[in-house]
């Protein structure tokens, strides 16, 4: 999909155009309040300042979307092939909008209050239940592709938590009889260059579940529903990236004080310790096409990190909000994107 091309379709296709705009916002909205997770450890222990992390974040998350694209997409196609948007291409595409506009709206909100949500498993029930509006049941549902986000959520939560306290706890470890100030400029740079690794880690899983809804809406713009194979281009990744790194820079400061400071007060080795074992935890994930959230991954290793000395150290009231902000994506966003959906298909 050549990109002048697409922007002369655009102008052509009043309907291509606004699906495009909002998926750009739900892109943005990523960036506002699940990109920030990835840099909350180094900022909120002062490995590196909040606007130069903002630019680290941005830099990759571009890196993160374009090299795991080119080595596996995966995660896009599942994204793709886990809900049937088949049939009225009007329809299906009206659908489709009314999930993304339920999508922004939900993240707004969870923002507003500064609860660090997860924008994936947002888009994934969004554009579930506004699938099972247009088929009328749940056929609209692709269970063989669906049972890969139960995997990635039961992932994200285990493994984050556990590879957070046996990192840490290997550290410690390792560095028992050490004079703690000499290892102090390893743990800050070794925190920088981890945080670097998840802003990688969110690109690769995140930009990819957002290219596979863009390049979905922009099908269904133009009649076409059965697109099994497809190509991501590569200026599709730099707009997204592009687009990710302004909504961080826009709003990140909020998720990061809530996911770094508030729910743990940690150390430089701890904030090392926590990136270094929630990027594995996504880099597996995403080698192996399942669909994880972020949010969850980061989150979970800092309860882990937390937890591995004390487990009074985490503000448990803290993770009570996040954990019933999760618990209610599903079915909040599920069924605001079923409503919006059967609202859109009668207006439109």
């Amino acid at each position: 999909m050549d990109f002048l091309n697409f922007l002369e379709q655009m102008v052509q296709n009043p309907i291509l155009l606004v699906t495009v705009l909002l998926t750009l916002a739900v892109i943005l909205i990523n960036g506002w309040t699940d990109a920030p997770n990835a840099i909350a450890t180094c900022v909120s222990t002062k490995a590196i300042s909040p606007k130069n992390a903002i630019i680290m974040a941005a830099i990759f998350n571009f890196l993160g979307v374009l090299v795991m694209t080119l080595l596996n997409a995966t995660v896009a196609s599942t994204i793709m092939k886990m809900v049937d948007f088949g049939g009225d291409a009007s329809n299906a595409l009206a659908a489709l909008c009314a999930a993304l506009v339920g999508i922004v709206i939900w993240a707004t909100l969870a923002w507003v209050f500064g609860i660090p949500t997860s924008e994936s498993h947002a888009l994934i029930a969004g554009i579930s239940g506004a699938a099972i509006a247009l088929q009328g049941d749940f056929s609209g549902i692709n269970g063989a592709e669906w049972i890969k986000v139960i995997y990635g959520l039961g992932l994200s939560t285990l493994l984050g938590f556990g590879s957070g306290w046996i990192t840490v706890k290997i550290i410690e470890l390792i560095c028992k009889n050490m004079d703690r100030r000499k290892t102090l400029t390893f743990f800050k740079n070794g925190q920088i260059a981890g945080g670097a690794a998840m802003a990688f880690m969110h690109g690769a899983q995140d930009g990819q579940k957002f290219m596979g809804v863009f390049l979905l809406g922009s099908f269904l713009a133009q009649g076409t529903t059965d697109i099994t194979v497809f190509t991501i281009p590569i200026w599709l990744m730099i707009l997204c990236s592009l687009v990710m790194g302004l909504g961080t820079s826009i709003g990140g400061y909020r998720i990061i004080k809530t996911v770094g400071m508030d729910m743990v007060k940690l150390d430089v080795y701890q904030g090392f310790a926590t990136d270094i074992a929630a990027a594995s935890c996504l880099l597996i994930s995403s080698l192996y096409g399942i669909p994880v959230s972020t949010t969850h991954t980061k989150t979970t290793a800092i309860m882990g990190v937390g937890s591995a000395k004390r487990i009074s150290n985490v503000k448990w009231s803290v993770v009570k909000d996040m954990v019933l902000t999760w618990v209610l994506t599903f079915p909040g966003c599920g069924l605001i994107g079923f409503l919006m959906a059967k609202l859109f298909i009668h207006m439109f």
